[in-house]
Parts: C-alpha cells; structure tokens; sequence
C-alpha cells in the first residue's frame, strides 16, 4: 500500500477502472476496510483528482444499478446448488 492518504485513494481509483472492480472486492484486493475505499473513491478522490473521480463515479453507479441482478444470481446458484445434493441424497438413498 502507498505511503498518503491521497496516492492510497488514486491506487485504489486505477484498480477500480482497470477491473470494473465492486468496493467490497476492491477492499478484500487491498486488504482495508469497505468503509475506506468508499470515502477514499467518494471524498478524498473529488478532491485531490476530479476527473479521476468522475471516471471512478461512472464504475461505482454502473456497479450499484446492477447490483440486485449479481444477488439474484448469487440465490439463484445458491438454490441450484442445494437441489443437487438433495437429488443427490435421494438417488443415495434409492440406490441402497
């Protein structure tokens, strides 16, 4: 990690423009706090870079208006994935 406060948010700016990264990923990736990265991308950046931040801006608003579509398909794998062992149980159980 950089040694200020304003490099830390700009390091963290690139990385979300190169992966399209979420802020949850982007603080698991950097190893800090959700809390940090949002005010690093939101405050600190506007400040220090405004046109970074504006490019930063469009990632994080495209990242929450889809944001209900990446849970619906976390469910969806979640229900999909315990329907197979339960098949799975039951052919077990069927087989014995």
């Amino acid at each position: 990690m950089t040694d200020t406060i304003d490099e830390r948010a700009r390091e963290l700016a690139l990385y979300v423009l190169e992966t399209g990264s979420t802020i949850r990923a982007t603080a698991e990736r950097f190893g800090i706090s959700k809390s940090t990265v949002h005010k690093d991308l939101t405050r600190r950046l506007e400040q220090t870079d405004r046109l970074l931040w504006l490019w930063v801006r469009a990632v994080l608003d495209r990242n929450k208006a889809v944001r209900h579509l990446r849970g619906g398909e976390a469910t969806r794998r979640k229900y999909q994935c315990r329907r197979k062992e339960t098949e799975e149980a039951d052919s077990s159980l069927r087989l014995e």
